[in-house]
């Protein structure tokens, strides 16, 4: 499974998690499936690192859900979705759900800026390059190959 399949397999109990879900039943109630799929999608998300699991009753072992930073940094990623929905999923009704900045009291538009000038962005708006980060490849390699190569030409031809 590609990383973007795995995401998009467990959104739906994410959804639930940032909408102040935390019990077992509160998560069956509202995604509506088995208690069976339920319980090993969550044990999914506690073994990645999502999700912690914290008792809150001793008498019958009932635990509550809780995001951990890496369950909490999907967020944004959440928010794009929403947004996308809506924008394109939505009827004449409106938005099933409306979000509110804590801080001014506004309902907001989930929107994606640039960190350095904070300008909205867009797809056609973005250029992608290599970071310190990427994977040679054969083909990425080629461009450095062509310039050293023309290099040692250039070299050869001022001696």
């Amino acid at each position: 499974m590609n990383f973007a399949a795995g995401v998009l397999d467990l959104l739906d109990e994410r959804r639930e998690c940032f909408l102040r879900t935390r019990r077992f039943e509160g998560f069956q109630s509202s995604l509506g499936i088995t208690r069976h799929l339920l319980a090993e999608r969550l044990k999914k998300l506690v073994r990645q690192g999502m999700l912690r699991r914290i008792p809150y009753q001793d008498s019958s072992k009932r635990h509550e859900y809780i995001l951990t930073q890496k369950g909490l940094d999907l967020y944004p990623i959440m928010m794009a979705i929403v947004h996308w929905g809506d924008t394109h999923m939505v009827d004449v009704r409106g938005r099933p759900l409306l979000h509110q900045h804590r801080k001014c009291g506004k309902d907001f538009n989930p929107v994606m800026v640039c960190s350095e000038c904070g300008e909205p962005l867009s797809a056609r708006e973005v250029h992608t390059h290599p970071g310190p980060g990427a994977r040679r490849t054969p083909a990425s390699a080629a461009p450095e190959k062509t310039k050293a190569k023309a290099k040692a030409k250039a070299r050869r031809s001022a001696a």
